[in-house]
């Protein structure tokens, strides 16, 4: 079953009870993802957002990883939930193992996504330090929890698949001068206290609805080193200072601005001994 295909995917929604028989919802496939296909199913009164993992990423290079990263976001949507601040996790509404598909309920229109705004120029100042809130927020309800409640998370290999070694480790092999430093990275990642990382955590996996920031893309996310998630943002952020000279003060100061709302929200965490600097490594 393709969810691509209207008519596959309604025959499928009808069957499986989740649409009346007779009822004809509108289906607009979502652009932007290389590794799910994504649509927007429109019912009379509400909206769902559906993703179906594929094996095979839609990207030139053989990039495969298994579709069954698509509970791995399911049990992600239902923890974070209970981790995140009111209204940033999109509810789950159901998933279905043997197609690898989940629903989720879709955020209202108008929003925006982050990563075009700040492209754009045209963006809250506020937005950044709030990114770095709702970070340091899950970061901290999680180690709260402790990793004995959030084993399940404890598995690393849709992360290993879809960041560290299309990243990480390809790096290390074509400029091998890298690769020290890289490896230590990586083993780092693995020794630091534990919390649960998103391993996605950048502008374009965040909409904007009513001056809320959604938090979504869960399918790496994963018990590990929060500094991971610190970095990667702060790449992004000071990427674009670089790609955007006319905005390049707008987002050094908004980059300092996320550490410093990180940091807060996070607690202890943050002043863990080497923390900041892995977070700076990974950036």
């Amino acid at each position: 079953m393709d969810i691509e295909d209207p008519r596959q995917l309604v025959a499928w929604l009808r069957a499986t009870g989740r649409i009346a028989a007779d009822e004809q919802p509108r289906i607009e496939t979502l652009s932007g993802g290389v590794s799910n296909r994504t649509v927007l199913v429109e019912r009379q009164a509400e909206a769902w957002v559906l993703k179906q993992a594929l094996g095979r990423l839609r990207v030139a290079a053989e990039w495969h990883c298994s579709p069954e990263r698509v509970h791995r976001e399911a049990l992600g949507l239902r923890w974070l939930e209970r981790l995140a601040p009111a209204g940033s996790i999109t509810p789950l509404l159901f998933e279905d193992r043997e197609h690898h598909v989940l629903a989720m309920r879709a955020v209202p229109r108008p929003h925006v996504n982050l990563k075009d705004a700040l492209m754009a120029g045209e963006f809250d100042d506020a937005q950044l330090p709030a990114l770095g809130d709702l970070l340091g927020a899950i970061h901290r309800a999680s180690r709260a929890a402790g990793p004995a409640e959030l084993a399940e998370f404890a598995d690393r290999t849709f992360f290993v698949e879809l960041r560290l070694e299309p990243y990480y480790r390809s790096t290390a092999a074509s400029v091998p001068a890298s690769a020290p430093f890289l490896a230590e990275l990586e083993r780092a990642l693995a020794a630091a206290p534990p919390v649960l990382v998103h391993g996605d955590f950048s502008p374009k996996n965040v909409l904007v609805r009513s001056g809320r920031l959604v938090l979504l893309d869960h399918e790496v996310i994963h018990l590990g080193d929060g500094a991971f998630d610190v970095g990667f943002a702060l790449a992004h952020l000071i990427s674009k200072a670089h790609h955007l000279p006319a905005l390049r003060q707008r987002f050094a100061r908004g980059a300092r601005a996320f550490w410093t709302a990180y940091a807060n929200a996070s607690g202890e965490i943050a002043r863990e001994a080497g923390f900041a600097e892995r977070a700076a490594r990974h950036g």
